[in-house]
């Protein structure tokens, strides 16, 4: 449940409806459709695949109207068919969108059926449709009934409703997911994103949580969580300067946590440009300076360690070359045996971390000149002082704990193991259009990893009087339990420590009791019977286990034992997706605690001392 546009104007809106949901392709979808009303009747077309196709069917169809809903989708609740797409009506009177899951949907369907509603669909969204349709018949209007509706559903949504008993309005509400309202002149919209409605306006006004708004040609109307009138501050917004704005978001830590769909988009936009993983993603002399690479040297502190030890996974596995990682300020500070045919890699999100360009600059004094740097901040210190260059496109990065850089130095780094492997002859033509895919389908995956935070911030509550906690990982997950002990330190100031799962009788569990919270990042890859076992461990001592898993995962909740599901296995990109539930952690976590988000003590955001 990707992306949401909506328009009424005296003009055809369904051109920019169309344009929106283009501009929204970024991130990921396997379906779209709109819904208008013309004349009398609500029509609807939708189409899986591609935004394209399903303007060549509206375009067929002859869609006109002057108030209309469009949606991309990339499913969770039922697959991808075109009767799980949005938008979903009600009797024929009333159309959907929405972005979020609803975790009361099966109790709410019983219901609706006993009522006399007939599911034509797989989805939660259809509950809501006929949830509205069910309050309109009983006599309240449009806004009214959607705000009865919302009171009735537990989770996270951002919904836009039209009808055609009133053709002169639209209705959108949030609680969740981002959702705003777009100023034109005679005409206004709604948006999951600003881009989607640049094009006609860049007067937008941010809904808050809870809010719902009434949207006609002449004007916006916004009530808060408890029905009442609102004025909510109207902005001017320049895309271009979005990242240093906090738009809805309580901090940047916030919002940047909610960037990561886009960023990763843009981090790998070449790499779908081009539809392969060729060397000159890295520079026009990237092929002779990969060609005949033995091994990988990844150099790196902090977050950037940590990406760095989830790419030795993907590199050994896929490249078949030898990978070290280290972090800079002890490689700098010993003496390394130099093999001149290793690729030395530095990771830095500002490109100015001292210690990384100290590491570099001695790497290169014993020999090394194949070196690449990944960064996000164009023509930094790094970047400059090395041969090669991937920049992560991820934006301004406020917040002092790491993100969207994270995230993106991963796909980055993916990049590069998957191109090695096919230097090295180690990628066949269907494993490569295997793992372009699964990049290609990331944005959504992490998508709807962001709409767990309704589920993670009852978490959060439980965390925050605790002084201590442990994170486990196995395999290529370690790495991410380590910058999950990582965010909760720094922005909550609780001690946590991350192990691998493995490890945890070596040691560790002399230090679990009902007082030590454990996380658990367990998907459904080779590990999970492993990691079950450990987690067994954890229980017989009383532990108490809070466990990231997906739905393709057979184990569920019990005393002692909170699961929150991601919607499905994406495989070997797993890592990028659950790193958005140990951020959300932190960023609640902290906020229960009333700490500093963006500015926790004693951190800087780049570190340029040693």
């Amino acid at each position: 449940m990707c992306g949401i546009v909506g328009a009424i104007a005296d003009r055809d809106v369904v051109p920019v409806l169309i344009e929106g949901l283009k501009r929204l392709e970024y991130r990921g979808y396997d379906s779209a459709g709109i819904a208008v009303l013309d004349g009398a009747d609500v029509r609807r077309v939708r189409r899986t695949g591609r935004v394209a196709e399903m303007e060549a069917a509206a375009q067929s169809e002859d869609f006109h109207a002057t108030l209309g809903i469009g949606h991309t989708r990339w499913a969770t609740h039922g697959g991808v068919t075109e009767a799980n797409a949005h938008p979903h009506i009600s009797f024929g009177e009333l159309a959907v969108v929405h972005n979020g899951i609803i975790e009361n949907h099966d109790e709410q369907r019983e219901a609706l059926r006993a009522k006399g509603y007939v599911f034509e669909s797989q989805t939660d969204t259809e509950v809501i449709a006929h949830l509205i349709h069910f309050h309109q018949s009983q006599g309240a209007d449009l806004l009214t009934a959607v705000q009865n509706s919302v009171r009735e559903l537990v989770g996270a949504y951002a919904i836009a409703v039209v009808s055609k008993r009133e053709p002169g309005r639209l209705i959108a509400a949030r609680m969740g997911c981002p959702l705003l309202v777009g100023l034109g002149e005679g005409e206004n919209f709604v948006a999951s994103d600003v881009s989607a409605i640049v094009q006609a306006t860049r007067q937008v006004i941010f809904l808050e949580e809870g809010d719902t708004a009434e949207v006609t040609r002449e004007g916006v109307r916004v009530f808060d969580a408890n029905n009442a009138p609102i004025e909510r501050e109207v902005h001017v917004s320049d895309v271009s300067l979005a990242s240093l704005e906090l738009g809805p978001y309580r901090h940047f830590m916030q919002k940047e946590i909610h960037e990561q769909p886009r960023a990763i988009a843009d981090t790998i936009e070449a790499v779908m440009d081009a539809n392969a993983f060729s060397p000159l993603l890295f520079g026009a002399s990237a092929e002779d300076v990969l060609r005949g690479v033995e091994g990988v040297q990844i150099l790196a502190c902090g977050t950037s360690y940590y990406a760095g030890l989830t790419a030795r996974y993907w590199i050994e596995a896929i490249s078949g070359l030898p990978c070290s990682v280290e972090i800079a300020s002890e490689y700098r500070y010993r003496k390394a045996v130099a093999n001149p045919k290793h690729l030395i890699v530095t990771i830095s999100q500002s490109g100015e971390t001292l210690d990384t360009m100290e590491a570099l600059k001695y790497a290169k004094s014993l020999g090394h000149d194949r070196t690449l740097s990944i960064c996000n901040v164009p023509e930094s210190a790094i970047p400059r002082a090395s041969r090669l260059v991937y920049y992560t496109r991820a934006g301004a990065e406020i917040g002092v704990a790491s993100t969207k850089a994270f995230t993106t130095q991963l796909v980055a780094l993916f990049t590069l193991a998957a191109t090695l492997a096919k230097l090295n002859d180690r990628l066949g033509v269907e494993q490569e259009g295997q793992y372009l895919d699964a990049l290609r389908f990331l944005p959504g995956s992490v998508q709807h990893a962001l709409n767990l935070e309704p589920q993670i911030t009852a978490w959060a509550e439980r965390f925050a009087p605790k002084q201590h906690a442990l994170f486990l990982g196995r395999g290529v997950h370690y790495p991410i339990a380590l910058e999950g002990a990582l965010k909760l330190k720094e922005i909550s100031y609780i001690h946590a420590e991350a192990y691998p799962a493995g490890e945890l009788k070596h040691g560790p569990l002399a230090l679990v009791d009902a007082a030590m919270p454990v996380v658990v990042i367990a998907p459904n890859d080779t590990l999970l019977e492993k990691v079950k076992s450990n987690m067994q461990e954890v229980r017989a001592r009383g532990g108490e286990l809070f466990v990231f898993t997906d739905e393709d995962s057979q184990f569920g909740a019990s005393e002692g034992v909170h699961v929150i599901r991601a919607p499905r296995h994406v495989g070997v990109l797993s890592p990028v997706v659950h790193a958005i539930p140990v951020q959300l952690l932190a960023y609640h976590a902290a906020l229960a605690r009333g700490t500093d988000v963006d500015k926790p003590r004693n951190l800087a955001k780049s570190v340029t001392v040693e």
